[in-house]
């Protein structure tokens, strides 16, 4: 028999179709079809200027808004040869962690609404407002928010801001435990998740996994310290702040794992920035720009971590205002791709668990 799950269907979290063939219960074969939610950011690009198209750039996942956009003002700046102050790149690391935790916390509540736990999505939310309120201080928006500038910043920090920050983390950091309970070595869950959708080390490799789904399987690998960016060389370094969280078990629970742990080390990044910011004092946040700004012949490739992956941005330009061509390399293709290869020999139950466990948003495969 051959089933549509989506692509309007509660299993699926977001638009996304998948065509399976079932044997009785079991899976035999599985198609993800993409392209429901095709919004032809890539071509809009072409026709704005480098000021206008962080504002497209920042929502194709629209849970990590902020790490999106910055990864835009970085590709731009290599071209341009600029330098950004060193308050502002902070500044930016600062909210980039922020943001990944928002991210997680969105799939710890997920996932476990998902297998019909529909607890653990008040405790995540409960952190994520605690977060959201310091984000939205800053930038003025809560989801998409548009803080970032070719150069810098939008503005400087809100006086006392830091302060609400650290306290924001440390109730973040007290109450994790309350969630975790819920989740850790829970009989349900376990059963629902250990063993299940196990994604091969070779898969992942194979498919161009990344982020935390690709950790869980065994793959040691995090941009944020193999290839530095903004401030990320001072933070993983030996003995600092900065650690890469991995799993050999490649199945759901492992995913799970991965996720929470990643909670843990994004809330001891955003602290250690807090502490540089104050050593720092005040300072520029921004670098001043001409009236029209366009960006040398030459093409380029930037590569960040996002909380679900790689985001890769490759960047060509013909000396214009606006770039000739703006390519997104998104970390939820990938992911959802490798479906076909971990679904089929799974039972239709087991479909939903694997779903919550691989972490994409449906715009982020799209764009």
């Amino acid at each position: 028999m051959v089933l549509n799950i989506g692509p309007q269907h509660p299993a699926t979290h977001g638009v996304l179709r998948l065509r399976i063939t079932v044997d009785g219960e079991r899976i035999v074969a599985a198609e993800p079809v993409i392209g429901y939610m095709h919004r032809g950011a890539e071509k809009l690009f072409e026709v704005r200027d480098y000021r206008q198209i962080l504002v497209l750039a920042n929502r194709h996942d629209w849970l990590s808004a902020f790490n999106n956009e910055v990864g835009v003002a970085l590709t731009v700046e290599h071209l341009l040869g600029m330098e950004v102050p060193e308050r502002a790149t902070w500044t930016r690391t600062l909210l980039s962690e922020l943001g990944r935790v928002l991210n997680h916390l969105m799939f710890l509540g997920s996932f476990p609404l998902e297998l019909g736990a529909i607890t653990p999505m008040f405790y995540s939310f409960r952190e994520r407002e605690e977060l959201q309120s310091v984000m939205e201080e800053f930038s003025g928006g809560r989801m998409h928010y548009m803080c970032t500038r070719i150069g810098g910043l939008l503005h400087d920090l809100p006086e006392g801001w830091l302060d609400r920050v650290d306290a924001a983390v440390e109730q973040v950091r007290g109450r994790l435990p309350e969630l975790e309970s819920l989740l850790v070595g829970n009989e349900i869950v376990q059963a629902r998740t250990r063993g299940v959708g196990v994604l091969e080390l070779d898969q992942v490799l194979g498919y161009g996994v990344s982020g935390p789904i690709a950790r869980a399987s065994g793959l040691d690998v995090d941009l944020r310290r193999d290839e530095p960016y903004l401030a990320y060389g001072e933070l993983f370094v030996q003995g600092g702040p900065g650690r890469v969280v991995t799993r050999e078990a490649g199945d759901c629970e492992a995913r799970l794992q991965v996720l929470l742990e990643q909670v843990h080390v994004s809330l001891d990044l955003a602290q250690a920035c807090t502490e540089k910011l104050r050593e720092l004092g005040s300072g520029p946040y921004d670098t001043k720009l001409p009236k029209v700004l366009k960006v040398p012949e030459g093409e380029h490739y930037f590569a960040s971590e996002n909380p679900l992956g790689f985001n890769g941005y490759y960047l060509v330009s013909r000396g214009g205002k606006a770039p000739h061509r703006l390519k997104l390399r998104s970390a939820s293709f990938n992911n959802v791709q490798v479906l076909s290869e971990l679904l089929p020999g799974a039972v239709v139950a087991d479909m939903v668990a694997i779903l919550g466990s691989m972490f994409f948003v449906v715009g982020d495969i799209d764009r």
